[in-house]
């Protein structure tokens, strides 16, 4: 186990109605506050009004800026950069998933970034020291920004998808209903699972030794994830399952299950190159490209590997040949992310696998980023082609 720190301050306010009484939430920090949101969806359910409702009795004024959409844009965070230096604006206030809460956390960087805030993002400028606290109304459990230190961005100007991380980000709070997720399309809501799931995963393949209880963790938040995946698939006004689902998204990404190791996020960087490029679901990416970075890893520690597959997907283990039960435990999740409607190709995901268009994803992987990606195994730009080749079909 190597040394570690670990904070995780952001509020979790969990259950039932919660998001009813965010106007006392963010009343604790401000009085003016810039409701970042993405489609009119949470207009048309209520889930608006309620909020703003609550600011309103909390004596909270507010402004709003709707339009986030998957792999959140540059642009956007830039226009409301400005609307919040010209509104005198001291909070955000994300409603919605990841999209929306990495775009309000680039405005809260952004409002106070002396310089360029995309040179934050490609590592050309250190962030800035301080940023407008942000809050969340969570209702797509996905990718865990609502208690994670990180935001990514895409920007128009090449199409590249970058991302920071510092602790400024961290939201102070974050309103947890599983109830407003009830309506997620069922493709939004596996797309949410894949993500989860690369989050822990991330972190689960290691080349620290020696972290058990981390291990443990990791495995259970899996496990608890497969099981409840088909019940929210089949009926996905269950609470229960639900609730499941949503913490598990925190807990996969708030750093938690960091603790002690050191993760790889070569997959995630790839799969930000295939996004940024194609606009595509993140989770529906990365149950692509996983799988992929699996099988051409797997060598590098079969041991890992048998022991995903035994303990995460109940693989008999074959003493006699480890290489395949490592085997066996990669195919068992790409048939459980087949179940849950997610595409396993990239010819399914309907991404072009020309030449070109790979070497393009590969390069771009590697842009601004240095001579390696990722930890686990430390890939170059000739094995990210080599992990496309795999995912191709």
């Amino acid at each position: 186990m190597v040394n570690f720190e670990f904070a995780s301050p952001t509020r979790i306010i969990f259950g039932k109605e919660t998001e009813k009484n965010v106007g006392r939430n963010v009343g604790e920090y401000a009085k003016s506050v810039l409701i970042h949101y993405g489609s009119d969806r949470i207009k048309k359910n209520g889930l608006f009004d309620t909020v703003t409702g609550s600011l309103k009795a909390a004596g909270v004024e507010y402004t709003e800026l709707g339009g986030a959409m998957p792999n959140p844009r540059l642009g956007l965070v830039k226009e409301g950069i400005e609307l919040c230096k010209k509104k005198n604006i001291d909070f955000i206030l994300a409603i919605g998933g990841g999209s929306v809460i990495d775009s309000a956390k680039g405005i809260a960087a952004g409002v106070l970034c002396e310089g360029d805030l995309w040179d934050v993002y490609t590592g050309k400028a250190a962030p800035p020291a301080s940023a407008l606290p942000v809050g969340v109304v969570l209702t797509i459990p996905a990718a865990g920004s609502e208690a994670s230190k990180f935001t990514v961005l895409t920007t128009e100007n090449g199409w590249y998808k970058r991302a920071f991380n510092s602790e400024i980000l961290r939201p102070r709070f974050a309103v947890m209903n599983p109830e407003l997720t009830f309506s997620l399309p069922p493709y939004q809501t596996a797309s949410g699972i894949a993500d989860i799931m690369s989050h822990i995963m991330e972190r689960y393949f290691t080349n620290v030794e020696k972290v058990d209880l981390t291990d443990r963790l990791c495995e259970a938040t899996m496990r608890s994830v497969i099981a409840n995946a088909p019940i929210v698939m089949e009926n996905p006004d269950d609470y229960d399952a639900r609730a499941e689902i949503m913490w598990a998204s925190t807990i996969a990404h708030n750093d938690l299950l960091s603790t002690g190791r050191v993760g790889d996020f070569g997959s995630h960087q790839i799969e930000h190159e295939l996004s940024g490029i194609y606009d595509v679901a993140h989770g529906a990416g990365l149950a692509v490209i996983f799988p992929a970075w699996m099988k051409y890893v797997y060598t590098h520690n079969v041991s890992r590997f048998v022991q995903f597959a035994v303990r995460v997907w109940n693989v008999d283990e074959r003493y006699d040949d480890p290489e395949r039960t490592a085997l066996e435990g990669i195919s068992r999740m790409e048939v459980f992310l087949q179940s849950i409607g997610m595409p396993i190709t990239l010819e399914e995901l309907g991404i072009p696998t020309g030449k070109d268009k790979l070497d393009e994803i590969a390069a771009k992987t590697f842009e601004e980023r240095g001579s390696g990606v990722g930890n686990f195994v430390k890939l170059l730009e000739k094995d990210v082609r080599a992990i496309l080749e795999f995912a191709k079909a």
